[in-house]
């Protein structure tokens, strides 16, 4: 233990000098004020200028509320935009995305990790492979088969399907919960086995509830990646109908002011922001796990 306290780029010793104790907090805490700056100063920006009436934004950029706050720009970019509307589409998106990756992820490293099927290797490989090609390079033939599902031969274009079903095989999902999976404790399936537990009674009972930290995560990368997607919304749901904030409001942008445009944009960053919050207390507690072993 003692020469593992030892170890790092200042020692226990060195840190009990004054000198090396004020500079020490002089740097940690330059670089919490950067972090802070760099990761929280956009949206805060972005949520003082929700309220800040457009001749002041132009004119003070960082000031805070020259000529005070305009709390109806919030009203006015939720009744003009109808973000009502295209809020319940972007939730639809995010819900059938979060479905689809949760369920290939879950199932895909399930059976890499823990059944562990002959060729499993060679199916890891393969997926492995998948994060090799740039996204890019998949949005022409993805098209094509959107546009001519093939075997059933119908069309997904202007339906939520063309969104949830290739937002579903995340290959980088499906490693992440494998990796989680590796580290579980093999005796725990060996005895649920013994007891008569089928593949998916094992799922089902022993695996999920053990697994809730990898679950938040791949739940907030999944919601958050949908949210924010801009491309395949735009090619896949042409109609306006069915378009989310991140593919309307650019759309409506020259329509509205710049105050009411800005108020568009931070209110739908609200529920992304809300989403990380709860489930950051999830993943990084590890409680799911330890509850999992005890019982």
């Amino acid at each position: 233990m003692a020469a593992t306290a030892e170890r790092g780029i200042v020692s226990a010793h060195d840190r009990r000098r004054p000198s090396v104790r004020a500079a020490l907090g002089v740097l940690q805490g330059g670089l919490l004020v950067t972090l802070v700056v760099v990761g929280l100063g956009p949206i805060l920006w972005l949520a003082k200028a929700a309220v800040t009436p457009t001749q002041d934004t132009l004119r003070e950029p960082l000031g805070l509320f020259p000529t005070g706050v305009d709390w109806a720009n919030l009203a006015t970019a939720w009744n003009r935009a109808e973000i009502d509307h295209y809020f319940v589409n972007t939730l639809v998106v995010a819900a059938g995305a979060w479905f689809f990756q949760l369920l290939v992820a879950t199932t895909g490293g399930y059976v890499l990790s823990v059944l562990r099927p002959r060729y499993g290797n060679v199916i890891l490989g393969l997926v492995l492979a998948t994060l090799f090609v740039p996204s890019v390079v998949l949005l022409v033939p993805l098209y094509l088969t959107i546009l001519d599902v093939p075997l059933v031969h119908i069309s997904l274009l202007n339906t939520f399907w063309a969104v949830w079903l290739p937002m579903g095989a995340s290959a980088f999902n499906v490693l992440l919960v494998k990796r989680f999976f590796d580290g579980l404790p093999r005796e725990i399936f060996e005895a649920a086995r013994v007891d008569g537990a089928g593949p998916l009674r094992l799922l089902w009972s022993i695996v999920l509830p053990m697994s809730k930290p990898i679950l938040g995560v791949v739940s907030v990368f999944a919601v958050i990646a949908a949210w924010k997607d801009y491309l395949w919304p735009l090619l896949v749901l042409p109609d306006p109908v069915h378009q989310p904030l991140s593919v309307r409001l650019p759309a409506i942008a020259p329509y509205l002011e710049l105050d009411v445009f800005l108020a568009a944009l931070a209110i739908s960053t609200v529920l992304p922001i809300a989403l990380f919050l709860a489930f950051q207390r999830l993943f990084l507690s590890g409680a799911g796990l330890g509850g999992a072993v005890k019982g």
